[in-house]
């Protein structure tokens, strides 16, 4: 039987190729999390904090509250010895939409950890993190913190217990731990400056070297690009969608009006109509 690898060789962009993969991979970078040390070492230096221990790394975790929701899946998921939520995400690609992912993903974990029938007292302490290999706010800065002020009084936080960060690998300006620096460094540049981005090297190393990882890679990857060709003939209907949505909102259309009319001129169901009109107000269509 055929390796997956030897199927998809020819088709797979050079750096998307096994051998060539880097920190950067959100596929490496969860299999890399999994080492509780490094983990733990990572969130130490990139949030100058003291963290006790991490009680369990759990790579990509999947969140579906309803069977008819719209799931997501993180990359790194785990807590801290007082509780406390970290989801941790790479991201190489600026599809403008960070900031909403953010939220959606605040409120997923939420929903996760408040049982029923809980008390919203107590809800953990949570970051959503994001390190970018881009600059996502075009602003220099190696870091962009964000938690819910007041508008009228700039100086007077929510406390709800939220932060969202973005960490930027081409960073130039603005104060962090050297050793923070040289993590994001590391992971723009692939060339570990430390002693610390040289452990997370080896990890690296020792995950390729990993053939039942590969494998499980090669065929992630394939079905992705199944995916991909199958996405092609959606993706004409979804800009006809698109472009319907823009025109008749523009018209002063309501959203059953639009429904309605998207059902018609695309010969598509309510349910299909509903999720593309939700995608657009998503700034995800």
């Amino acid at each position: 039987m055929k390796q997956p690898e030897n199927i998809m060789i020819q088709t797979i962009p050079e750096h998307e190729l096994w051998e060539n993969l880097k920190i950067s991979n959100d596929f490496i970078f969860a299999k890399v999390m999994r080492n509780p040390e490094l983990c733990k070492g990572i969130l130490e230096r990139l949030l100058d904090v003291r963290i006790e221990r991490i009680t369990y790394p759990e790579e990509q975790k999947t969140i579906a509250i309803r069977k008819d929701s719209k799931s997501i899946r993180l990359d790194v998921y785990l807590k801290d010895g007082k509780g406390t939520v970290y989801n941790v995400e790479i991201q190489t690609t600026d599809s403008r939409n960070l900031p909403k992912r953010t939220r959606y993903y605040q409120g997923m974990i939420d929903l996760n950890e408040l049982e029923k029938g809980a008390d919203y007292m107590e809800l953990p302490q949570s970051y959503v993190i994001f390190i970018c290999t881009f600059d996502a706010f075009c602003a220099g800065r190696w870091r962009y913190t964000f938690r819910n002020v007041c508008v009228e009084e700039p100086g007077l936080e929510l406390n709800d217990g939220t932060t969202k960060i973005f960490y930027n690998t081409k960073g130039t300006t603005g104060r962090i731990r050297w050793d923070a620096k040289k993590i994001l460094n590391y992971m723009e540049s692939n060339a570990p400056e430390d002693d610390f981005t040289n452990k997370l090297a080896r990890e690296v190393q020792k995950v390729k070297e990993n053939k039942e990882w590969k494998v499980e890679y090669m065929t992630l990857l394939m079905r992705e690009r199944e995916k991909f060709i199958e996405g092609k003939a959606e993706g004409k209907a979804e800009g006809k969608a698109g472009g319907i949505i823009d025109t008749l909102l523009d018209l002063g259309y309501n959203n059953d009006r639009i429904l309605d009319t998207l059902e018609k001129k695309l010969h598509i169901s309510r349910t299909q109509a509903e999720n593309y009109l939700k995608s657009f107000y998503e700034g995800t269509l």
